[in-house]
């Protein structure tokens, strides 16, 4: 698949058991890969016992400032020894469920690393290949005899899956460490992987079944190549034994036992031999090939392996790999042992080397270059494996920092709509404010004109007092000759008034209103004394009069009754509550005098 780069340089890394080695490379503008500069450091002695990481802790900076590399992006494999390899076979009914295929490939993964899950990191490749297998279909009816006994074959579609796992802590402090030292790491996978991709680069393969033995400090991988398929096993056992035998038959340290292989190390060849001058020489060599031999079985046991379990095809060739494989007669002795052609795996032919590197330097190492080649041609195109072992740390930070942009725009935006609010606040504040100035000074003016009114009103409220005192005395001038006109109309033939008095039941006082003469008609003929007194407040009349009896009549006959109900200034006339007094004298010659005070609906005032 198309691969995004991040830059137009990639820095390798290889972190081997024994060593650490890193090259960088520019990508040409047509794809193709060029070294600039490389370097290849084993671990010193100090820190060979402590775990791989830490070494990398101490070793990766070191390189990093000698070197002058400016990469930021990095490829990153890490040795086998630290790594769990199962290749795995899958139905053949599954075919190409996504789904059942990852839910399958989980659930073997679960069964086979021997660690919790929690405590991993892992990850898996689907192969899929072809393969002859017997033809089960029963003959037709029609077939021939001879046809129909002669076994039949036909293509199968296989799939398997190639699952590896590592300790999530030392991919964890790894991957941090690079990203502390600014570097942008595209992917991390094993050595033998990175090696394989290279493998594929060049066609191995392809037209036969081959194998990459590499050879590394503290264990080797083999991996088998069969076309499409894969096949790896690390193999306890590698350089590093050399030594650890040399240190116990010598009774030396490590760094002397590995300054003597390097300078009288080499594989024992077989037969009928002339062994070396030196006999320290011809002891190591004898120690290198018993090293080897061990080497050799575990290959014998791989191959069964994977021809046995995997139905896999018998391997024809052998490259070899890895700092442990430069040893002399190397070569030789493998092809001794499997009688297979042996080489060098030699991966160069896909980079070009720049003008500035050390090739003899170079040619010294290069049998642990295919990792570092095969990590950067990984980077630049399409790998056959790419499974990728990243830190889960590293993956959430590299999606919080692709949701960054968006959190900044949204920022951006909070504060673009915050800065609108404000201004869209502050307008309406100051609209508010030219409003609550223009309606205060409606309200002074308002506070004014009610001032004003209220003064005109007190005003207005002395005049209508005026008015209604006047008023009042208008009124009362008219009720008081209403009143009479009234009572002179009530009154029979027969009956006379002789004096009309208001009357005040609370202080039992009265005043007199008209006074009238001896003249038993004078009262509503004109003769008329006023001597009332103002200022009073009275809430009945007190009449007095005469009246002829002509009969045996009562003194509040029928007819006076009936007359002064009609009169609208009384209470309701016979009711005894509308009565104060009443009292009726005998008189003389057919005359009677009568006396009544009788209540008024409102009070009379004078």
């Amino acid at each position: 698949m198309a691969r995004k780069k991040q830059e137009n340089t990639i820095l390798s890394i290889d972190i081997g058991g024994d060593s650490l080695k890193m090259a960088e490379f520019t990508v040409m503008p047509e794809g193709g890969l060029k070294l600039e500069r490389f370097d290849v450091r084993e671990y010193p002695d100090e820190l060979k016992e402590q775990t791989l990481d830490e070494i990398f802790s101490v070793t990766f900076p070191e390189m990093l400032q000698e070197n002058n590399f400016v990469s930021k992006s990095v490829m990153v494999s890490i040795s086998g020894q630290v790594a769990f390899v199962r290749l795995g076979k899958l139905p053949r009914t599954i075919k190409d469920d996504k789904d059942n295929i990852s839910k399958i490939v989980e659930l073997e993964a679960k069964q086979t690393i021997p660690y919790p899950m929690e405590e991993v990191i892992w990850g898996y490749q689907l192969v899929k290949y072809s393969m002859e297998v017997l033809d089960d279909t029963p003959p037709s009816e029609d077939a021939v005899p001879e046809e129909a006994n002669t076994p039949k074959t036909k293509t199968v579609d296989e799939l398997e899956s190639l699952i590896i796992a590592v300790k999530k802590d030392l991919v964890t402090e790894i991957g941090e460490l690079l990203e502390a030292h600014g570097k942008f790491i595209v992917a991390i996978e094993i050595a033998s992987t990175a090696a394989y991709n290279a493998a594929k680069a060049i066609s191995l393969g392809e037209q036969s079944c081959d194998m990459i033995l590499n050879i590394g400090g503290r264990c080797s991988s083999l991996t088998i190549i069969d076309k499409s398929r894969i096949f790896t096993r690390i193999i306890p056992r590698a350089g590093f034994a050399v030594t650890q035998q040399i240190c116990k038959e010598f009774n030396i340290s490590v760094a002397e036992a590995e300054d003597l292989k390097r300078r009288h190390g080499f594989v024992a060849l077989g037969g009928a031999y002339e062994e070396p001058e030196s006999e320290v020489a011809a002891i190591i060599s004898k120690i290198a090939r018993n090293v080897m031999t061990g080497l050799h079985g575990e290959i014998n046991r791989t191959i069964n392996m994977w021809r046995s379990q995997n139905n896999g095809s018998k391997p024809v060739r052998m490259f070899l790999g890895g700092g442990g494989s430069l040893m002399e007669y190397t070569p030789r002795f493998f092809n001794e042992k499997l009688r297979l052609p042996v080489d060098y795996l030699n991966p160069f032919p896909m980079i070009e080397i720049g003008t500035e590197v050390d090739k003899e330097r170079l040619h010294e190492v290069a049998p642990m270059f295919s990792e570092l080649i095969g990590l950067a041609i990984r980077y630049v195109a399409p790998c056959p494996v790419e499974i990728n072992l990243m830190p889960e740390s590293i993956v959430k930070y590299r999606a919080f920092q692709k949701k960054k942009p968006f959190f900044y725009i949204s920022c951006v935006s909070v504060i673009i709509c915050l800065l609108f609010f404000w201004f869209g606040v502050n307008q309406r504040l100051q609209i508010d404010k030219d409003r609550v100035g223009k309606a205060q000074g409606q309200v002074q003016m308002t506070g004014k004109m009610v001032e004003k009114t209220q003064a005109l009103k007190s005003e207005f409220d002395g005049l209508k007092s005026e008015y209604d005192e006047v008023a009042r005395i208008v009124n009362l001038r008219r009720q008081v000759p209403s009143m009479l006109e009234e009572l002179q109309k009530a009154m029979p033939d027969h009956l006379w008034l002789t004096s009309i008095k208001p009357y005040d039941s609370a202080k039992q006082k009265s005043t007199a209103m008209v006074e009238v003469s001896d003249n038993p008609w004078a009262a509503f003929g004109g003769e008329r004394t006023q001597t009332t007194s103002t200022g009073s407040q009275f809430d009945s009349l007190e009449l007095s009069g005469h009246s002829i009896v002509l009969q045996s009549e009562t003194l509040l006959e029928p007819i006076l009754m009936a007359n002064l109900k009609k009169i609208e200034w009384f209470q309701n006339v016979g009711d005894a509550a509308s009565y104060l007094e009443l009292v009726g004298a005998k008189g003389k010659r057919n005359v009677t005098s009568f006396r009544i005070k009788i209540r008024l609906k409102e009070p009379l005032k004078l």
